[in-house]
């Protein structure tokens, strides 16, 4: 550790994982990193990182431990499993969740957390995709207590370019699921429209040139339908099963509360049809083939 810069700690060094490590190392964060699959490490580690085994090494010299990961069940099973990152934990460590994670398992995580530890759980999902974690320019939903908030802030301000407490821990989670509700429905109207512009005779590579700051205009109709449009669906900038999981999230939720979300079902059922014909790990730009004659 440093007298300057707290010393941190990241699990996760995935599409998203990987360029915020990058950017917190360039910012002059001593880092320590894991990785299920040790392999993708090696980039931080030539950067400056330091690699360790398991997740409960990763609190052994570390002011935060931040996290990254897959789902709900990883992250449950990252913290408090078998060498998980809470049998290392030490006193007042506070844990960052920069994962998508259901709301209501965030708040009995963060409640056994600081039974543990003491400590404070911060849910800080972010949007913004592979390009925002790359530029810093993310945008950050945090939920938990003010002071933890605060103590985190400059840190993840490396990562993005706004900062918002939505609430107590959790509601960073909910405001998580409204940001996807809005993206996956998108995203299904865009491949629709690609695919429509082509059967209409229309150059549907010039249709987010031309719809560029009319009130159609969004970062996924810009990113999205030039992709669609030239069937360039590598490299993976976010993957489809992610997409799903979060609308099954945001389904759950609606239910929960009571409250109407038909588009969202709908979103679901189109998105898992996708995922089941092979697409799970592709980019959302294949969902085009939804709606395409010739699906190549």
């Amino acid at each position: 550790m440093t007298d300057s810069l707290p010393a941190l700690a990241f699990a996760g060094i995935g599409l998203m994982g990987l360029p915020m490590c990058r950017r917190l190392l360039a910012a002059g964060y001593p880092l320590a990193v894991w990785n299920r699959s040790p392999d993708k490490c090696a980039p931080l580690v030539a950067a400056g990182a330091r690699q360790v085994a398991t997740p409960s090494e990763l609190c052994a010299q570390a002011d935060l431990v931040l996290l990254c990961l897959a789902d709900t069940a990883v992250v449950r099973e990252v913290v408090f499993g078998t060498d998980g990152v809470a049998q290392g934990a030490q006193p007042g460590q506070v844990l960052v969740d920069l994962s998508s994670v259901e709301p209501a398992a965030t708040r009995e995580m963060a409640a056994e957390w600081a039974r543990l530890t003491g400590a404070g759980w911060v849910d800080a999902p972010v949007s913004g995709g592979t390009p925002g974690a790359e530029a810093g320019s993310l945008v950050i939903m945090a939920g938990g207590t003010a002071v933890d908030i605060e103590r985190v802030r400059p840190i993840l301000l490396n990562l993005g370019q706004r900062l918002t407490r939505m609430g107590e821990v959790g509601a960073g989670q909910v405001t998580k699921v409204c940001n996807q509700m809005i993206v996956a429905c998108n995203a299904l109207v865009i491949a629709e429209v690609v695919a429509l512009a082509e059967r209409a005779g229309v150059a549907s590579e010039c249709l987010a040139a031309a719809l560029a700051g009319g009130f159609a205009d969004s970062k996924p109709l810009q990113i999205l339908a030039p992709r669609m449009a030239e069937r360039c669906y590598e490299p993976v900038q976010w993957h489809v099963r992610t997409l799903l999981k979060d609308l099954d999230t945001a389904v759950g939720l609606s239910r929960q509360h009571g409250a109407a979300a038909p588009l969202t079902g709908l979103a679901a059922q189109l998105m898992r049809q996708h995922g089941a014909r092979g697409f799970l790990a592709s980019d959302p730009a294949t969902l085009v083939q939804l709606y395409r004659e010739d699906p190549s």
